[in-house]
């Protein structure tokens, strides 16, 4: 570690929470980014595969972003949501329009985690019910409520909770007691575990909430279709369906603008959180549901930063960018070439058990020569990539997924470059389940 960033790692664990996570066994500081790459203290340039965890949508100093921020932030930076706020509202008209939510309301957060808080006080007061309905293996963010609907240990920190949840299968498709079952299957299996689950339920559930595809989790997903068949289940019963597109949003799948749109044929959500790239590093979240949920609060409530003048600005910005230069669709093309190149590099790897992914949405799970989860090749590969000028993240329940989830304005030259760099670090994850020491 250089002494630059060695210092400032000392200062960090004098302040900061033990469990506040850094990346790398020496931990790095990023000073700047363009485009697709990021520098650090040192002046050595990575390309960014993880965006600040999904959230570097478009571009690093994207110059519409920044240019924007910059005339907002020089007329007024903050005025609250007590007073009228055009960047506010023209930014929540877009997003009601793109929803597909009818009649939609917007409420804008400064995170993922508020959308989501937010989500839950609407569906349990809305439903008169605190009974809420999440997947296995899922990640909503670190509230007290977002933590009680989270179904990732490793994420869970309390077992408390104002929240009754009920976990149901769905989330991960390869593992589990249905992961040999087709599709169809899979689905049905699904349905009946749902359908027990809430004969066990005391009255009225108020939600379910899912991530099209699980972030946290390790970009795990189910077949298409498999929330259309939970919703047929969930109109019985007058249960909201919340779709958490924190991580999945904005096109970032490539097929869809929404994740849950792979579910169209139970129409839209009742409710649709979202967060991370709209802001493109701004702090912006935030929930749309249909009138008549949004509107069921009885008691007074505002947000003193959501929709921050400064951040609508940027908001509107980057999402007029993404939609102008179609980063959706190169999202599609982009990512499946990735997604070849991985599978073909990581092919007779004994190391990888499965490269998945939509889009540039994308994630190699890692296993020891026995087929359990390998943590420590996970740790070995994303050091790699690191020393070789190349930033992933990670995740899975047992810490063992490498997820890739790079800026949308990915070239075609630049995924080309991060195969090769990942193909290098899948070698040294197979090494270190072989007992290899690192060359």
């Amino acid at each position: 570690m250089s002494d630059t960033h060695a210092a400032l790692h000392l200062r960090h664990r004098a302040v900061a929470p033990d469990w506040l996570a850094l990346y790398y066994r020496e931990p790095i500081e990023l000073t700047h980014g363009e485009g697709r790459h990021v520098w650090d203290a040192d002046g050595k340039r990575y390309l960014d595969f993880f965006g600040g965890i999904l959230t570097t949508m478009t571009a690093h100093a994207l110059p519409e972003v920044t240019k924007a921020v910059a005339e907002q932030a020089g007329r007024i930076i903050h005025s609250s949501t007590l007073y009228l706020n055009r960047p506010m509202v023209e930014l929540a008209e877009r997003v009601a329009r793109l929803s597909g939510i009818p009649d939609a309301r917007v409420f804008f957060t400064t995170s993922g985690t508020e959308a989501n808080d937010t989500a839950l006080l609407l569906a349990t007061t809305y439903r008169r019910s605190n009974q809420v309905l999440a997947m296995r293996n899922s990640y909503h963010g670190r509230s007290f409520s977002a933590v009680g609907v989270t179904g990732n240990r490793s994420w869970s920190p309390t077992s408390l909770s104002p929240l009754q949840t009920l976990y149901v299968h769905g989330g991960v498709r390869g593992r589990g007691p249905f992961a040999a079952l087709s599709d169809s299957e899979f689905i049905d299996a699904c349905v009946a575990d749902l359908e027990d689950v809430l004969g066990q339920a005391h009255g009225n559930v108020a939600a379910l909430i899912a991530e099209p595809v699980q972030g946290v989790g390790g970009f795990t997903a189910p077949p298409d279709g498999l929330y259309a068949a939970f919703r047929e289940v969930l109109d019985r019963h007058g249960i909201l369906w919340i779709t958490d597109e924190v991580q999945t949003g904005w096109g970032r799948t490539g097929e869809y603008f929404w994740g849950w749109q792979a579910h169209a044929a139970a129409g839209p959500p009742d409710m649709l959180t979202f967060a991370k790239g709209i802001g493109n590093g701004m702090s912006i979240g935030g929930v749309v549901a249909r009138a008549e949920v949004m509107n069921c609060l009885d008691a007074n409530s505002i947000s003193t930063f959501g929709g921050s003048p400064v951040t609508m600005a940027a908001g509107l910005a980057n999402l007029a960018y993404l939609l102008e230069n179609d980063l959706q669709g190169n999202a599609r093309r982009v990512g499946g070439l990735l997604l070849e190149r991985l599978r073909a590099a990581s092919a007779g790897n004994d190391a990888v058990r499965e490269v998945r992914g939509r889009g540039l949405m994308i994630a190699i799970e890692l296993v020891e020569r026995d087929g359990s989860p390998s943590p420590n090749a996970a740790t070995a590969a994303l050091e790699s990539a690191r020393e070789n000028g190349l930033l992933v993240g990670k995740g899975g329940l047992a810490g063992n997924t490498l997820r890739i989830a790079p800026p949308l304005s990915l070239t075609v030259r630049e995924a080309e470059e991060g195969a090769a760099i990942l193909e290098t670090a899948l070698r040294q994850a197979q090494d270190t389940i072989a007992g290899k020491e690192p060359s």
